[in-house]
């Protein structure tokens, strides 16, 4: 066994990945605390823990200058009887998330929607994956 660290190849998914869930962090506490997300990732940046990454900073404030687009474009893929308030801080967010990188950083709809559901899995309800998969593959496919 050698001491060599992991290569690009490797690291890279899993810092998007941190750096997802980062953003997800500072969505989710702007939205719990019902601050403008601008405000939470300067807040962020305040504190310096944790640092800010380039990646997550273009994600936060991506889905801040997007908000009602984005928003939108949940709502409108939204089950009968759903609302954007109705779901969950945790799914809300990781959607917004989801649709800021298919429609504005081009991310592939297979890597995104896995991304969201992945972390739903492990930060939501038992319900989150499926929900959010379904959402999001109705985006995609435009139903």
């Amino acid at each position: 066994m050698t001491d060599t660290p992991p290569t690009e190849t490797k690291t890279a998914p899993g810092s998007r990945t941190k750096a997802r869930k980062a953003a997800l962090d500072i969505l989710f506490e702007a939205d719990l605390r019902g601050l403008p997300i601008a405000d939470v990732l300067a807040q962020t940046d305040e504190r310096g823990e944790p640092v800010v990454r380039p990646y997550t900073r273009e994600i936060v404030s991506g889905v801040a200058d997007g908000l009602t687009a984005v928003d939108g474009t949940i709502a409108a893929h939204l089950p009968d009887g759903w609302t954007l308030d109705r779901m969950p801080r945790v799914d809300r967010n990781l959607a917004r998330i989801a649709v800021f990188a298919l429609t504005q950083q081009g991310l592939d709809a297979g890597v995104a929607i896995s991304e969201a559901v992945a972390l739903a899995a492990m930060l939501s309800t038992d319900e989150s994956p499926a929900f959010l998969n379904g959402v999001l593959g109705a985006i995609v496919s435009g139903g």
